[in-house]
């Protein structure tokens, strides 16, 4: 059983999430918090294996919040909720580890499938937020790393194309149509690529992949 907090100041946001994962079996929500603060003590009781968090939240807010969950519940995987415009977050989450971005828009399967994977201890990031994040990238003006392109060079040409895809914000089935591959073979490719890269989920990986140039500029 994959035992869940949901964080949100929004009441009607919490019954939402709570109404979507409590219909999946292996899911169970285990606590709802309506602050940062309460997130991070209702953790401490519950010990949860994944903590959904908004990010703007009164008392302690969102990433702030999975700074402290880092610190005190290091096996909570969290999942930051974010709404378009909320990018000059983005660096503060890359900073925090968490383990997945999903929009609060998304499609719910996404939350499940997102829950699941950070709770196996892998990442979901919402193409969307990748996009995002890409763009933010781009506005920083430091240079790309020659250290990230010595750190791809040890691919293979195949999983320097998934890595360029997978830093574009493609998700596994958009990689796999493009590529003419079943998508099972992408999350092979895509284990393999965050493994020798030394990276631990998909964000840091896509990180690695503008900076070393294998994805283009918009």
């Amino acid at each position: 059983m994959i035992r869940v907090l949901v964080a949100d100041d929004e009441s009607i946001v919490r019954a939402g999430v709570r109404a979507i994962l409590t219909t999946e079996p292996g899911i169970e929500v285990v606590a709802e918090a309506a602050d940062g603060r309460e997130a991070v003590e209702l953790a401490r009781r519950h010990r949860p294996d994944v903590a959904l968090l908004d990010i703007r939240m009164p008392e302690l807010d969102g990433l702030a919040a999975a700074g402290e969950l880092r610190a005190t519940n290091p096996d909570t995987a969290v999942i930051v909720l974010t709404t378009f415009g909320e990018d000059r977050y983005i660096e503060r989450a890359l900073d925090q580890q968490v383990a997945g971005f999903l929009l609060k828009a998304s499609d719910p399967r996404d939350l499940i499938s997102g829950v699941r994977a950070v709770a196996a201890g892998g990442a979901c990031l919402s193409p969307l937020v990748a996009r995002r994040l890409m763009t933010e990238l781009r506005r920083a003006p430091s240079p790309r790393s020659s250290a990230s392109g010595e750190r791809v060079a040890v691919l293979s040409e195949r999983e320097r194309e998934v890595l360029a895809m997978l830093g574009s914000g493609l998700s596994n089935a958009e990689i796999a149509r493009r590529m003419y591959l079943v998508e099972g073979t992408i999350k092979a490719y895509v284990s393999a690529i965050l493994q020798q890269l030394g990276v631990r989920n998909r964000v840091q990986a896509a990180i690695v992949a503008y900076e070393a140039g294998l994805v283009e500029d918009a």
